[in-house]
């Protein structure tokens, strides 16, 4: 990690890690991110987007314009990450818009997927919330609905020049009225575009549900019987505060437990429910997790599977760019170290064993990216309460290099 970003960091995980400071900016915050104030709009009052760009948003944001996203993510491959995954912060809410402005909402949808695309290159993912496509999609995923023929024309055309340009597409979570609704989209497209042992279209699974293990059964049942392969991302959870309680763990330990024990099943190809009769449907996996347990655990299991010469599945790692930087840093320095223990002998194991790890990216205008980072806070609330001891890490390392400049190793 350059130093400079290394002090970034340390700052504003600082920051982070004290819970009263947190609890007091987080109102003032919302009030800045959807204020249509010219005073207090960011995008609008310099003096406010200055502040706001150079303490949160450079931080966490890739950039508002083709230029900037381009040279953000291309500083993240240097760094040594496989890749990003970029989304658009700008998000649709149903009181911005009509069904009757049904055409203008999914031409915008599409236009900023279609920027996303030309910002990023082969092996990027890109993130879709179909929620984003406006009101007559909106209520369609509220009703159970089928997708609305141009919305769904839209999409089709997206996935296909994402595919034409080897871009993988994840679709994002959303609350559960909507997620059943995208649950059966997203299998369609599934179904479509994951063939030839490949996966392209995932969808985000968030274990923090009781019913997670089961839909995931579900959907594996299906794609072992008709010869398609399932991507999946999965996370903890994003709607825990809108949620109906009943639908979601107790506790936090039955959700980690849920979560890890997923992994594991999906990585030693021993999913309980399956028909050991027929030959493993194909999975891809995207590990989109702060929690380092979990992601030192996965790593282990894949380790250990292949260096037997089982079988296992796609493995990657996922983090928001500006948080759990110091896991993310650890999965590419053991990339390294693995590299250099190995790579001597060129050896295929070497290449199989180096995590593959991803940073998730927004960019838009300062008011978008500020809405999308305090969701993506309340999102990760475990993970900020965490903060402690990555302030620990990166305090280390900045002495540790301190020291190396003066001539004490």
């Amino acid at each position: 990690m350059p130093t400079s970003l290394l002090l970034r960091s340390y700052l504003i995980t600082s920051i982070l890690s004290l819970p009263r400071l947190v609890k007091f900016s987080m109102p003032l915050l919302n009030i800045i991110a959807n204020s249509p104030s010219r005073i207090l709009n960011p995008d609008k009052n310099p003096v406010i987007g200055l502040l706001v760009r150079k303490i949160i948003y450079e931080h966490f944001v890739a950039g508002d314009c083709e230029a900037a996203v381009k040279e953000t993510v291309s500083q993240m491959k240097q760094v040594g990450f496989q890749g990003v995954i970029l989304g658009y912060a700008k998000e649709f809410a149903a009181d911005e818009g009509e069904v009757g402005n049904e055409e203008l909402d999914v031409r915008r949808w599409k236009e900023g997927y279609e920027k996303t695309m030309d910002m990023i290159g082969p092996g990027d993912f890109m993130a879709v919330k179909l929620s984003g496509a406006g009101a007559s999609t909106l209520s369609a995923l509220a009703n159970q609905q089928p997708p609305p023929p141009q919305m769904w024309t839209e999409m089709l055309s997206i996935c296909h020049a994402a595919k034409a340009k080897n871009i993988r597409v994840w679709i994002d979570a959303e609350q559960q009225d909507l997620q059943p609704t995208i649950d059966d989209w997203t299998l369609l497209l599934m179904r479509e575009f994951n063939r030839n042992g490949q996966a392209f279209m995932y969808n985000t699974f968030q274990a923090y549900l009781k019913s997670t293990p089961r839909n995931i059964l579900k959907y594996l049942k299906m794609a072992q019987d008709e010869g398609w392969t399932m991507g999946i991302k999965l996370v903890r959870g994003a709607y825990i505060a809108t949620e109906r309680r009943e639908l979601i763990h107790d506790t936090i330990e039955q959700t980690h437990e849920a979560y890890n024990g997923i992994v594991e099943n999906l990585l030693k190809q021993q999913y309980p429910g399956l028909d050991e009769k027929k030959p493993y449907p194909g999975v891809a996996l995207m590990l989109a997790s702060h929690n380092e347990t979990s992601i030192k655990n996965a790593y282990a299991i894949q380790k250990s599977m292949i260096e037997q010469g089982k079988r296992t599945i796609k493995l990657e790692y996922g983090q928001l760019q500006g948080m759990a930087d110091e896991i993310s840093c650890g999965l590419l320095q053991l990339c390294q170290r693995t590299g250099k223990e190995e790579g001597e002998k060129g050896s295929e194991m070497d290449e199989k064993l180096r995590p593959r790890a991803f940073k998730c990216l927004a960019w838009g205008s300062t008011q978008e990216c500020l809405q999308f980072l305090l969701r993506r806070v309340k999102e990760n609330g475990d993970a900020v309460s965490r903060t402690g001891g990555w302030v620990v890490g990166f305090r280390r390392e900045i002495l540790r290099r301190v020291k190396a400049s003066l001539g004490f190793v």
